[in-house]
């Protein structure tokens, strides 16, 4: 999920790997159009859903009630981690602690995506690896 600005950069916000969910919640309740983008970069199993048949389903099924929160307090989670870094920590720490996060998902993604999420230039990434010892 990305936001291009006005110079037409991409700025990834959040990946989705395997059985995870995506989307912009802020666009969802608010029920305006979303300035995000969310682009399948590998086959994907897109679902679809309006917020009136969401409700009904809180109503309907309790179960998809907690289901759905625990997505949601899951994704804040990352959130809230995810700016706390960007806040305090270089952009080598970050780059490290997301290969570690992610050991499988990192080598399948452009190294220009690895970089917009990072918040850094796909130049100073690749400083940044150079400088890393080879494991």
């Amino acid at each position: 999920m990305y936001m291009a600005d006005d110079n037409g950069k991409e700025h990834n916000l959040q990946f989705a790997i395997e059985n995870w969910w995506i989307g912009d919640l802020a666009s969802f309740h608010s029920e305006e159009p979303s300035r995000l983008t969310i682009e399948a970069i590998e086959n994907s199993i897109i679902l679809q859903i309006s917020k009136e048949d969401q409700l009904r389903l809180f109503v309907d099924y309790p179960k998809f009630n907690r289901i759905f929160r625990v997505f949601t307090e899951n994704a804040l989670v990352s959130y809230q981690r995810r700016v706390l870094q960007n806040i305090s920590s270089t952009a080598e720490e970050r780059y490290i602690d997301f290969m570690n996060r992610y050991p499988d998902f990192f080598n399948r993604i452009s190294n220009v995506q690895i970089a917009s999420f990072l918040g850094i230039t796909p130049e100073f990434l690749s400083t940044i690896r150079k400088k890393l010892p080879r494991s």
